[in-house]
Parts: structure tokens; sequence; C-alpha cells
């Protein structure tokens, strides 16, 4: 009897990765950043006890302030071109748009919003606890747009944390959160309504993936001509197909569609694993900033229109709005009546 050859093992190329600082990204993805923070309890109005200096990305502080002063974050800026996916891990964020949306969500919450021909937001976070410290954990992802979508009508949508899927193995050692994409079976929900992961061929998974001590995890390859990259993020001794990783590190999968990725941890504490995956858009990619355009005469009209309009202007009393302490989680979209996390 002919003996099956064996099946072939995906090559690997290893990155390092420092928190905050951008992660390297492959198309469809721009962008990927992991926020950690352990702030201390907030004061009457919910600051932390030292002013920002305006770019606080200091990777050796238990906190960064970011672009904000006395409450860390981003206040307003614009974007157009792409979306952003805002998975919060801990934490609260307190979001105002130039559309006059607006919202508070975190601790597992998940807000998509597509950029389109453009839009301006704030992400604020305020330390609404002042008996205890204010952990926050985020990741910032941005995925592209194909340039037949990238000029849509900006738009957002929220999935609380009560209706975001999960996976669990078998043998309850591995826990995997799913933003996008599916998992065995278990599909996430939707993105906003021009996303590019509504696309059934673009092939876009996004997992936030827990494993345990001593756990073995398989995950299957995908579809023909996609992109993957594993971030470890938390913990060490990751083994991706018998290669040992031992930080902080992207580990990008060539030609992932060939064979399933044996996933191990290989020590004695949990890991934490982010892996993004999609097909590739496979158009010019320029950017300036907050624009992610084709050509760099798109850039520049994008620069001349936001000075024209202000893409509609910023209806909010703050350039770094933050609600009332004791406002819960919420989403106002624009002519329409708040929404609130499902109730137990």
């Amino acid at each position: 009897m002919l003996k099956q050859p064996p099946a072939r093992m995906s090559r690997l190329v290893v990155r390092p990765v420092f928190t905050p600082q951008p992660m390297p990204a492959q198309d469809p993805f721009l962008f990927a950043v992991y926020h950690k923070d352990s702030y201390p309890p907030g004061d009457a109005n919910m600051q932390a006890p030292r002013h920002g200096n305006g770019a606080d990305f200091n990777p050796s502080a238990p906190y960064r302030m970011y672009h904000g002063d006395r409450i860390p974050g981003f206040p307003q800026h614009p974007h157009r071109g792409f979306e952003t996916i805002t998975c919060s891990v801990e934490g609260i964020i307190d979001h105002t748009d130039s559309l006059g949306c607006a919202g508070r969500y975190g601790n597992g919450d998940v807000q998509w919003m597509t950029a389109g021909k453009g839009i301006v937001h704030g992400e604020m976070f305020p330390l609404i606890n002042s008996d205890k410290p204010n952990n926050g954990r985020l990741f910032q992802l941005w995925i592209n747009l194909p340039k037949k979508s990238k000029m849509v009508e900006p738009n957002q949508l929220m999935h609380w944390a009560e209706n975001v899927p999960h996976y669990h193995s078998p043998d309850g050692k591995v826990h995997a959160t799913l933003w996008a994409g599916s998992l065995y079976g278990v599909q996430a929900l939707p993105g906003t309504k021009d996303s590019y992961a509504r696309d059934p061929e673009s092939d876009v998974n996004i997992y936030h993936i827990l494993m345990e001590p001593s756990s073995t995890f398989i995950l299957p390859k995908t579809a023909l001509g996609s992109n993957r990259s594993i971030y470890l993020v938390e913990g060490s001794r990751l083994v991706v197909n018998n290669t040992k990783i031992e930080s902080s590190s992207v580990v990008e999968v060539e030609e992932a569609w060939q064979a399933d990725v044996t996933l191990e941890n290989a020590g004695t504490e949990n890991i934490e694993l982010l892996v993004l995956q999609g097909r590739p858009i496979n158009e010019p990619v320029v950017q300036h900033g907050p624009f992610v355009m084709n050509t760099r005469e798109e850039i520049m009209q994008a620069f001349s229109d936001y000075r024209r309009t202000q893409f509609g202007g910023w209806p909010w009393p703050q350039d770094a709005m933050v609600f009332p302490r004791e406002k819960g989680r919420f989403l106002k979209v624009a002519g329409k009546d708040e929404e609130y996390p499902p109730t137990k």
C-alpha cells in the first residue's frame, strides 16, 4: 500500500511586537494595536493624577495618557477610507463623533465603525472607578476598504459583550472570542453594512484566544489566498507548528490555506492570542495619518475636504468628550433611541 505524503506545513515568519506600538499587519488589515494600561483610581472628574504630554505612548510606564490631558484617550480626530474595530477586553471607552453619535462601552463590547467618505470621532478612557484601579485592555484594528467602498456613507454598530459568540474546546482548555468570521461551527456577528468583512469572499476572521497551560489547539486552514497573522500578546512559551515563540510576537503564516496550524501552550500560565485573517484586497494603499486611499491625489483631496467641511463638524462641547460617571453602557445613533446592552 502506498503511503500518503506528509501534510505540508506552512512556513512561519516571526517578528517581535512591543505594546503599545502598532503591530505588523497583513492585507486587508492596516493596523493592529494592543492597548494595556493599569490606570489608578480616578478623581471626582474621572481624571488621572498626572497630565499627558499630547503623545504619551511610553511603553515602560504602567499606563499611558495617549493624546489625552487628564483623561487618557484620543480626542476628536478624522478618518477616511477604511474601517475601525475596537475590541474591548477590560475597561470603559466613551465614543463621540461628527454624526452626533455617542456611546459608552467596554468589558467585552465591540464597536465597528466604517469611516467611508469621512468621519471625526473621539475615544476617551474615563477612570470611572474612584475606589479601585481602572485596568484597560483593548485591541484597535483597522481594516482597509476596497476602492468601490472608500467613499460610502460612514456608519457604525455595537456588539454588546453579552451577544458576542465564543468557542470552547471539548477539553475546556481553549476559549476563543469571535469578533469576525467563524470557527468550528460558531459564527461571529456581522460587521457594518459596508464592511469588507461582510463580503462572503473576504474570509475575514478575527479571534481572541485564551489557552490554558498544557493545551493544544488546531487552527483550521484559511480559504485559498488568505493572509493569517497570529499575535502572542499575553504569556510566553507558545509553540506554533513546532516553532517556539517565547515572548510577544506576531507569527505570519505563509500559504495558510495549505494546512491547519497547531498551537500549543507549553508553559505553566495562560497565554492570549489575537488571530487576524482575510483575503487581501490587493489594491494600492496610500496612507497619510488618518486617511487611507488608493492614490496620493485622493489623499490630498481628503485633506482638502476635511479642511473645507470638517466631515460634518464637531457637535460636542469638548474635544475630549466623556459622559457622567453614573452613565451606564449605551449607544446613541443620531435619529434613533438610545440602545442598551441586553438585560439578564
